[in-house]
């Protein structure tokens, strides 16, 4: 499965992750790929606006994973800092949790597709436009990606 969306804005890239983050559910794990300033935090932002978590959300570059109670866990890794080392995260647990693991440069993380996840790769097309594509083989994600049409 496979969806694009455009966005003009931070606000408009925000306003879809908090649509994301109100229809997700507990186990899911989103992965997050694109260039520095590409809008994974924002996005990571909204998103957490749409599980009710009222904290402030920032990347969690230097401390790899931040934590935030909402009506589901939000489990924000940052993996981009973990490339040839063997850190103990505690990742597996998380994703066998009650909550939803979104995770920002996945290409640093091995055996991360054994998950199954959604893909979701953000390209700049401007200051503020950006493309937003989703994808994945998983049909737990499906519901998440038609009402997102």
């Amino acid at each position: 499965m496979k969806l694009e969306l455009i966005t003009e804005t931070p606000q408009e890239t925000k306003n879809l992750g908090e649509k994301m983050g109100s229809l997700s559910e507990p186990n899911m794990v989103w992965t997050m790929s694109g260039d520095l300033g590409a809008g994974k935090t924002t996005l990571t932002q909204g998103i957490a606006r749409g599980l009710g978590i009222t904290r402030t959300v920032s990347s969690p570059t230097f401390t790899i994973l931040k934590i935030y109670q909402g009506r589901l866990p939000l489990y924000h890794f940052d993996a981009y800092r973990l490339e040839g080392t063997h850190q103990e995260l505690g990742f597996e647990e998380m994703i066998d949790g009650e909550g939803l693991t979104v995770i920002e440069w996945p290409e640093y993380m091995e055996d991360l597709e054994q998950t199954e996840p959604l893909r979701i790769t953000l390209h700049r097309l401007g200051e503020d436009r950006r493309r937003i594509v989703l994808e994945t083989e998983n049909e737990k994600y499906a519901a998440l990606m038609e009402a997102l049409k």
